[in-house]
């Protein structure tokens, strides 16, 4: 659990890293979007080439972000096993019982496995690069339209990067109380799910009385340094564009052509 990298940043000076956080914001929901627009694995080894020089470029370590996906990998098999059995195919590669393991069904599971992966590894992408600052500016910037109908979208922006950067901190802290139930004896591994069920709650109640201190800490904190929200607010410093942007944004673009253009060349000769 500790493993979790959605949330943190990794500090170093590259070249995502100097990027408006405006602009790894968009690229980052147009990735997440268009990968789901990906027909065939040709388009998914360009997706991951991609991927791959963002991370390198970025100089946040591989096995850093490999470690991250551990969270998730109980959601990337059941994800998985569930388009291998109840997915409807012609072509029978395996037959259990009532269940029926199709090539369409093993094809499903891979595309959905690796939309998973690319996924979360770009949202992390983003989160490792970006502070938790630049963040909140970069959301309250894209929900700035909505303030036309009084929607209060410095408070929106503000409470979903503190919901990201303390995701790492209470994993941190459900550590330290496990550790401690076991060191008194508590047992969390033996036992049916009844049972493990019932174990986790000496772990919730102290993480939910330390996750209230820690939000009542903060409040206290903003409310010394005088924050009032959006009121009369200004920034160090200002937001904006450079040509290093608009090249990142030409590379991704240049990569949705060439989805939309490997899908046409898997549909017409019946790539996979």
């Amino acid at each position: 659990m500790l493993k979790v990298t959605i949330g943190q940043y990794y500090p170093a000076e590259s070249f995502i890293h100097r990027l408006d956080p405006r602009m790894k914001l968009l690229c980052t929901l147009l990735f997440i979007v268009f990968i789901f627009f990906i027909t065939n694995f040709l388009g998914y080894i360009a997706a991951a080439i991609y991927l791959a020089l963002i991370v390198r470029t970025s100089t946040v370590p591989p096995r850093f972000l490999l470690r991250g996906l551990r969270a998730i990998f109980f959601i990337i098999i059941f994800t998985a096993v569930l388009n291998i059995f109840f997915t409807a195919g012609e072509t029978i590669v395996l037959q259990l019982g009532g269940f029926r393991i199709t090539q369409e069904g093993l094809l499903n599971a891979g595309r959905m496995a690796l939309r998973l992966i690319m996924l979360i590894i770009g949202s992390s992408i983003l989160t490792l690069t970006t502070t938790p600052i630049q963040l909140t500016d970069a959301i309250e910037y894209a929900l700035k339209p909505l303030k036309k109908i009084r929607v209060p979208a410095h408070e929106i922006a503000m409470m979903m990067t503190i919901a990201l950067r303390f995701i790492p901190t209470l994993m941190e802290e459900m550590d330290k109380i496990m550790k401690a139930q076991m060191a008194r004896g508590a047992d969390f591994d033996t036992g049916g799910l009844i049972k493990k069920a019932r174990s986790l709650v000496p772990l919730l109640v102290p993480l939910f009385i330390s996750a209230f201190r820690r939000a009542e800490d903060l409040a206290l904190a903003m409310e010394s340094r005088c924050y009032r929200g959006d009121v009369g607010r200004t920034r160090m410093k200002k937001m904006k564009m450079a040509g290093r942007d608009y090249a990142a944004l030409g590379v991704l673009l240049l990569l949705i052509a060439a989805i939309f253009a490997l899908n046409y060349v898997a549909g017409v000769f019946g790539i996979w």
